[in-house]
Formats: C-alpha cells, sequence, structure tokens
C-alpha cells in the first residue's frame, strides 16, 4: 500500500497547545493525513505560571509545521508569531487583510515591549536572572512579517493536499474571522475554529456572521458564564468625566491599542457631538500602537456596521473621521509621554496596556493613581494574575516597577463595552446552526466561565461538550 493510500486512513488530530483551562495563548495543532497545521499562534499572558508556559518549547518539531492560520491580530492569538519563526519555521501564515495589517504594527511593538522590559528589570534588579532576555526582539518580530499572507474573506482557499480554508466574519475585532476548515480524507469533514466571538449590540462592530454547521466546533468561553450588563455607556462616561474634570483630575483609560482604544475615540466624539461633555477638555492618545492602529481601522471602516458607506474616514455625518474627537493630542514619543505626569488641569489620558501589565499607563498611575481627584476606568478583560485583575478584585495597592502604591484615585469598573460575546450572545450564535456538532470543544475561558458555558450548552441545545486541558489531543473520527 502506498503511503497516501495509508495516510488516507489516518484520522485527524487536534491538540491544545493554549487557551485550554485560561483565555490566553490560543494555539491548536491540527494534523491531518499529510499535513500539520496551526490554527492560532498566541502569547500566554497573565500568571507566571502561563507566561512560563512560552519558554516551553512545542510538542512537535516547529520546522514540521506546514503552515498557521489566524483568527485575528491580538497578541494572545498572534503574539508567539516570531518565536515560531525564530526556532526555524518556513511556512505560511494566513490571515484576513485587516489582520496582516494589524499584525504588521502588532508585532514588533511586542518584541519592543519585551526588549524594554528585560531592560528595565536588569537595570533595577528585578529579575531573578543576572541578564534577563526577551522572548523574541523587535528585530526577530520584523522578520517574522515576511511569513504572512492575506486570504480575501468568503472565499475558499486550497491551502493544503487535505485541507480547504474559509474565513467568515466572527464581529470581535477588525479582521477577526472564524476559521471554517474542511478536510476531505480519509473522509471529509468540517471544523470551525470560532476565535473570539463578537457581540449583536456592539458599538462599531459588525454581529457575528452565522454558520450553519460543523462537524466540530472549538468555541470560546471568555464571558460564557456571564451576561454583560445593559447600561447607556454615553450617559455613564460622561457622568465620570464630568465628574472628574469638575476637580481638575484626571481620567485615566488602560486600553487595548486595537479595538478597545478605538471604542473609546469614537465615544469621545460621540458625546462632544452630543454636548454631554465639554470638546475643551483635551484627550490624550498616549500609545504610539494605538495611533497606527487608529489608521488601520480609519482604512477599513467598511468592516464596520457604523460607519457603512464611509470612505477613508471622512463624511460620518458630522465631516471627520469617526475616531477623530475635538482637542485630540497624539501622544508619540516618551518625552511627551512623560510630560502628562505633570499636566494642569482636566485630562483625558488613554494609554497602553489594556490589563496594565506594562507600558505607559503604569507612569500614569504613578503620576495619579494616588490623587483623589483622579479617576482609573477599567473598560476591558482583566486576566487572572494582572494588575487590572488585582484592582477588579479589590486591591488598592499595586507594585509600580519595584514600588507599592496606593490607589487613592477614584475606581471605575464598566463591563458591557467588552467586544466578547457573553452567554446570551453565544448560544444566539449557537442557535444558527442547522445540526448540532459531533463534539463541541470549550476553550479561551476560565474553568468557571467555560464549564457554566458548557452546562448552558449541553442542558438547552443537547449538544455534545468537552472542556480540553492543556496539551490534550484528540482524535477527530
Amino acid at each position: 500500500m502506498s503511503e497516501r493510500a495509508s495516510g488516507r486512513d489516518k484520522a485527524p488530530t487536534l491538540q491544545f497547545l493554549g487557551a485550554a483551562g485560561t483565555v490566553t495563548g490560543s494555539k491548536y495543532l491540527l494534523q491531518t493525513a499529510h499535513e500539520t497545521w496551526m490554527v492560532d499562534c498566541g502569547l500566554f499572558q497573565g500568571l507566571k505560571d502561563l507566561r512560563l508556559r512560552n519558554w516551553a518549547p512545542l510538542p512537535v518539531p516547529v520546522d514540521s509545521i506546514d503552515g498557521v492560520i489566524l483568527t485575528h491580530a491580538h497578541i494572545d492569538h498572534s503574539g508567539y508569531i516570531p518565536l515560531l519563526v525564530k526556532h526555524h519555521f518556513r511556512g505560511r501564515i494566513y490571515a484576513s487583510e485587516p489582520t496582516v495589517d494589524l499584525c504588521k504594527i502588532l508585532l514588533p511593538d511586542c518584541g519592543y515591549i519585551q526588549e524594554e522590559d528585560a531592560r528595565f528589570a536588569e537595570r533595577h534588579g528585578f529579575s531573578k536572572h543576572s541578564s534577563p532576555r526577551p522572548l523574541y526582539t523587535a528585530a526577530d518580530a520584523v522578520k517574522s512579517l515576511d511569513y504572512l499572507h492575506a486570504l480575501h474573506n468568503g472565499d475558499l482557499h486550497t491551502l493544503g493536499a487535505d485541507l480547504k480554508v474559509r474565513l467568515l466574519k466572527a464581529g470581535h475585532l477588525l479582521g477577526s474571522r472564524f476559521i471554517e476548515m474542511t478536510l476531505e480524507y480519509p473522509r471529509r469533514r468540517t471544523i470551525l475554529f470560532g476565535g473570539d466571538i463578537g457581540r449583536y449590540d456592539a458599538l462599531i462592530t459588525n454581529p457575528p456572521l452565522r454558520v450553519p454547521e460543523a462537524d466540530y466546533l472549538i468555541l470560546e468561553a471568555t464571558y460564557g458564564g456571564r451576561v454583560h450588563p445593559k447600561e447607556d455607556i454615553f450617559a455613564r462616561l460622561a457622568g465620570i468625566i464630568n465628574e472628574t474634570a469638575s476637580h481638575g483630575g484626571k481620567v485615566l483609560i488602560p486600553a487595548f491599542a486595537v479595538g478597545r482604544t478605538q471604542e473609546m475615540l469614537y465615544i469621545m466624539k460621540k458625546l462632544q457631538h452630543r454636548g454631554l461633555i465639554d470638546p475643551k477638555i483635551p484627550v490624550y492618545l498616549n500609545t504610539p500602537l494605538g495611533i497606527d492602529a487608529t489608521e488601520i481601522y480609519s482604512r477599513y471602516l467598511e468592516e464596520h456596521r457604523t460607519f457603512s458607506g464611509i470612505t477613508n474616514g471622512h463624511g460620518n455625518g458630522h465631516g471627520a473621521n469617526p475616531f477623530h474627537c475635538e482637542n485630540l493630542h497624539l501622544v508619540h514619543d516618551q518625552e511627551g509621554s512623560k510630560l502628562l505626569n505633570t499636566i494642569p488641569g482636566a485630562a483625558i489620558i488613554i494609554a497602553g496596556s489594556g490589563m496594565m501589565t506594562g507600558g505607559r499607563i503604569l507612569h500614569h498611575l504613578r503620576a495619579y493613581g494616588s490623587d483623589p481627584r483622579s479617576c482609573l476606568i477599567l473598560v476591558g478583560y482583566q486576566a487572572e494574575g494582572t494588575r487590572g485583575r488585582a484592582i477588579v478584585d479589590g486591591t488598592r495597592s499595586i507594585k509600580l516597577h519595584g514600588q507599592q502604591i496606593d490607589l487613592r484615585c477614584r475606581t471605575e469598573i464598566i463591563e458591557s463595552l467588552s467586544a466578547h460575546g457573553d452567554q446570551i450572545d453565544i448560544m444566539r450564535w449557537l442557535s444558527g446552526f442547522r445540526r448540532p456538532p459531533k463534539k463541541t470543544f470549550m476553550v479561551h475561558g476560565e474553568p468557571e466561565a467555560a464549564e457554566a458555558l458548557a452546562t448552558a450548552i449541553r442542558e438547552q441545545l443537547h449538544w455534545s461538550v468537552e472542556i480540553p486541558t492543556y496539551l490534550q489531543s484528540v482524535t477527530l473520527e
């Protein structure tokens, strides 16, 4: 019997290299009869035990991986790419066109931050290692960009001997896609990787596209046990900003550079246009990555329902880019960032990182966190092990650059802006399936959230659901 004939009898296997029992490190290894594919290629974030997994070797030789397909550009889904290339991966990395463009700014930035963190730790003695080193450098990340290739949305692409792929809009983020994979050998199977699923009532993104069927479904559970609160986000933020500004305080908003930053800019513009906040209050966008990402968002306005019919960021009914509010100041360099720590009067400062694991927001929190006139607004998901999560859980003292800082500023936690669908959104999306998958694998969720969503699916839809463990391998019969 020929090698190819025997290969046709081999059922594909799926191994969970990340996002199993946690919300970060999304990586899945699909081994078909003749090829090995990785779906998503993300970094672990948050708890130290999780971050240490980034240094562990993969369970297969890197050069045996034929290709990678990304659901979207967030670092917990793409940030391992430079390390993969550094370890001699030489295949292609496929994604939607916006995802490719976003990765071109996100990955070098991620490498740069790791270099800066390593240098800072060495300079101040924060590391147990005498010479701490980054996972990869900005230069490593730039080299990896040559392996990115864009796929057109909705088209059927033949990527290998066994594999056909379609990318379908997932609604979570600019460029985010469901990955529908069809394997032909030894018999036809469809596998749907959900990535991160968007919301039906999001501010700017389209709702997730209905998918009628799949033999196997890999499904996120970030908010699987929760329902997002319903609130008038414009009224709430206006109240917070006006109260803080009346005392001359600073509004500090840690925001993910891609997605949440653009939502916050859109909200600021709307608040000004409706007369809900004073347009004279300066808004500082203090994230070079967020500035670059906003430019990319402005090039792909057709991806979002809010801006249908707008071309290149103009003509949104108010005669300007929907992400450019009045009195907006773009802060590119470190000197400009440092000056924000001493400016007088009220101001709104949007800076990274969204979970306060690093970035310029830490310097602003160090400057204004002890000021009771100021306000820290958490507007995104805060993973376990991050400073943001500690504050959500009630801590009023955090370590910043080796020093313990008492937080006397007002703290507001806004959960209604999440880009992830909650349990109601996900169940609504699942109800569009014409038939149940043979198996649904629950990933990208902390244990309690994953179990809550799995229980809801079993009880309401009567589907077969499994919650895989880290490095578990399953056969797709």
